[in-house]
């Protein structure tokens, strides 16, 4: 099985003290550190654990600039035999779609059966990985915590749901998949794994190589543009109701009749 992982270089929250910039349209990132996505890391422990089932490749892609190569690599010392990385000019300040657009042009270049994404990255958005499905006009399931694979039918997914419950789904290939964290726990990867991939040649495709127009990603094909960022207002702090049931039940009307709840 040829799987592709996609995978995103963001802010680590462990490392950083994160701020909004003076002009408020983004976060401060002067000497920011940087590490994987937390949900692609699961993404790229589940790849590998299904090619060591069933044979094949894992290839890590991740749309960045030069400095996405350090994160590419660390992620195949989990056990990916190629790496791929989309860096152009271009490609800056690109949408969801304008991220799916490139990662489609990336997966048509090569033959793969499955694709994986983390559910979801940084900006909390959890779009790419369905709008890369559809760029695709392949099947899609998102918050996947399950994935089991036979060998000549479909996998068999299970999809988290509200309530805590759990929803078994059958899925043909080739999909994508976009995986929740907790699916798997992901492995620790040393210095040693490192220095294997490191002399791994990785491939460097830009707008041209991929096909791709320069009008339609970036900020040049945006149509959603992150305008503000700020800090909510801090409120006084939450009152705790005692008494009989009644009593509690007499506080809230109280409470709701004097902010304007009811009348």
């Amino acid at each position: 099985m040829e799987i592709l992982v996609c995978v995103k270089r963001v802010p680590d929250p462990a490392e950083n003290e994160i701020s909004i910039g003076p002009d408020g349209g983004d976060i401060e990132r002067d000497d920011l550190v940087y590490s994987v996505n937390e949900w692609d890391n699961y993404a790229v422990e589940e790849a590998v654990r299904i090619a060591e089932r069933t044979g094949g490749n894992v290839t890590i892609v991740s749309v960045d600039d030069d400095e996405g190569e350090e994160v590419v690599r660390r992620q195949m010392a989990m056990g990916a035999s190629q790496g791929l990385l989309l860096t152009d000019e271009a490609f800056e300040g690109s949408d969801g779609l304008g991220t799916a657009t490139i990662l489609a042009a990336a997966a048509k270049n090569g033959t793969y059966d499955l694709i994986l994404t983390g559910a979801q990255a940084d900006d909390g958005a959890a779009q790419v990985g369905g709008m890369l499905a559809a760029l695709l006009d392949w099947p899609y399931a998102s918050v996947v915590n399950l994935v089991e694979t036979n060998s000549d039918g479909p996998l068999r997914i299970g999809r988290e749901i509200d309530g805590g419950s759990q929803e078994i789904n059958e899925i043909e290939t080739p999909c994508v998949l976009s995986i929740q964290t907790g699916i798997n726990e992901p492995r620790y990867v040393g210095v040693r794994g490192i220095r294997k991939v490191a002399s791994i040649e990785l491939p460097v495709m830009d707008a041209e190589a991929l096909g791709i127009s320069a009008e339609t990603v970036g900020t040049a094909g945006a149509k959603v543009r992150r305008v503000d960022y700020f800090v909510p207002e801090q409120r006084a702090a939450a009152e705790m109701i005692e008494g009989s049931t009644e009593e509690i039940a007499d506080r809230i009307v109280d409470l709701l009749r004097a902010q304007g709840g009811i009348r």
